[in-house]
């Protein structure tokens, strides 16, 4: 099943499956003070990544007053500590070889099905149901999502292990959970802001956020699994489609910020105030103007 996935790009998965699943064709080494370092184009699409999400975390945590703001900060987190340990393991920093490995992928796959599903929860967020900010919405989103953190871990790790019916020689149940379930909690957040834009919002706009959101992410995709081979061979190995799936993955995650920040307003009587002056520091000169306003200034007035 996953033959055919791991023929055209290496994901961190792939060579715990099988008998070490490997592509057909992938980008080079590059060899950085005799340490060889896999992925070097996709590596910097990475570091970007975390650069921008750190910026978007910036912006959410300025608008004090927004709503679903510290609901969709656990998503950028949650994207950041993917983007980062992928990092460590596409790279070969964690090699295949290494015993730690088994276990980072089975985070990685948990941590990706975690950051989908934080997406769609605050998706839900945005409908109001629950008052958000609560203790009640932030710890709802927090445990369901280490649910299914802690069930993708284990049926992860137990098809690289061969636990009970989980087998990596046919990982039909990893292929659902890692393909199939985001497959569904994606569509099923997109039809849910279609619905939240016209049945609440004036503006159409933010639809058009969603939309390059979607296709971005489709892009990343298709460059992944279709074009991937065919780009490695026509580059000579130089990048392959790793380097385009990140690139439009975090243009996906950019497009998810803008579409969050374009159905939410702050409510600016409640906005904390920037500047440190002082209401006296106002009073002054606005007094001062009314009495020269009211007696003129003191070079004019006759002295008794």
């Amino acid at each position: 099943m996953f033959n055919d996935v791991c023929n055209k790009i290496a994901y961190t998965m792939c060579p715990l499956l099988g008998t070490g699943l490997e592509p057909s064709c992938y980008s080079r080494n590059a060899d950085v003070g005799g340490t060889l370092i896999f992925q070097p184009a996709a590596l910097v699409m990475y570091i970007i990544s975390l650069g921008m999400a750190a910026i978007m975390i910036y912006h959410i945590k300025s608008k004090y007053t927004a709503v679903g703001r510290k609901e969709i900060v656990h998503f950028f987190y949650c994207y950041m500590l993917t983007i980062f340990i992928e990092f460590l393991l596409v790279s070969g920093i964690v090699g295949a070889a290494n015993g730690a490995y088994p276990i980072m992928t089975a985070i990685h796959i948990g941590l990706i099905n975690t950051t989908f599903w934080m997406l769609l929860v605050n998706g839900f967020v945005a409908f109001q149901w629950i008052e958000d900010g609560t203790p009640l919405s932030l710890w709802s989103l927090r445990i369901s999502s280490l649910v299914v953190l802690a069930l993708s871990i284990i049926i992860a790790f137990g098809t690289f292990q061969n636990w009970s019916f989980l087998d990596k020689n046919d990982p039909t149940v990893l292929f659902i959970v890692f393909f199939v379930f985001n497959g569904i909690i994606l569509a099923i957040y997109v039809v849910s802001q279609v619905l939240l834009v016209f049945r609440t919002l004036d503006n159409r706009w933010p639809l058009g956020d969603l939309f390059f959101g979607v296709l971005f992410f489709v892009c990343g995709q298709i460059f992944v699994g279709v074009f991937s081979t065919s780009l490695c061979n026509a580059a000579k190995h130089y990048i392959d489609g790793m380097f385009f799936g990140v690139t439009f993955t975090l243009l996906s995650v950019m497009m998810v910020y803008k579409y969050w920040d374009s159905i939410t307003k702050e409510d600016l009587e409640f906005v904390v105030p920037t500047n440190r002056m002082s209401l006296v520091d106002l009073q002054e000169p606005l007094m001062k103007d009314q009495k020269n306003t009211q007696y003129g200034s003191d070079a004019i007035r006759p002295n008794y």
